[in-house]
């Protein structure tokens, strides 16, 4: 029989799949409406990001490569990574950290989950 307290909840699988996607998709659009547990959980590991971008060296464009999903940006000549490092890297190449903002809105009305948009600043 499985645990009784872990019947509902994901595997650690799971959850590296979708933050992988959620902060690949946050990079490459600038936002990303979803709930507030995993606008939580994709923090942290978009600020990691974005700070290897900052440092630009090879070491930290395979680290960020090992992370994130490659797929098309806005710029129909860039990846997702070459996007993270010509552009976002260079953006916040000033700012000290805190790269993303969360904004909590209304419930979501099917189950009435707590929802969330993050963005970056």
């Amino acid at each position: 029989m499985a645990n009784p307290k872990q019947v509902f909840r994901r595997n650690t699988e799971w959850w590296n799949h979708v933050e992988r996607s959620l902060v690949t998709d946050l990079l490459i659009h600038g936002q990303v409406k979803t709930t507030l547990e995993r606008a939580k959980r994709i923090k942290s590991n978009a600020e990691k990001m974005i700070t290897l971008a900052k440092k630009n060296t090879l070491a930290s464009r395979r680290q960020a490569a090992s992370f994130l999903r490659i797929i098309p940006s806005q710029d129909a000549s860039k990846d997702s990574l070459q996007y993270l490092f010509d552009v976002l890297g260079q953006k916040y190449q000033s700012r000290n950290g805190g790269y993303t903002r969360i904004i909590k809105i209304s419930n979501r009305l099917g189950d009435n989950a707590k929802m969330a948009i993050i963005q970056l600043v």
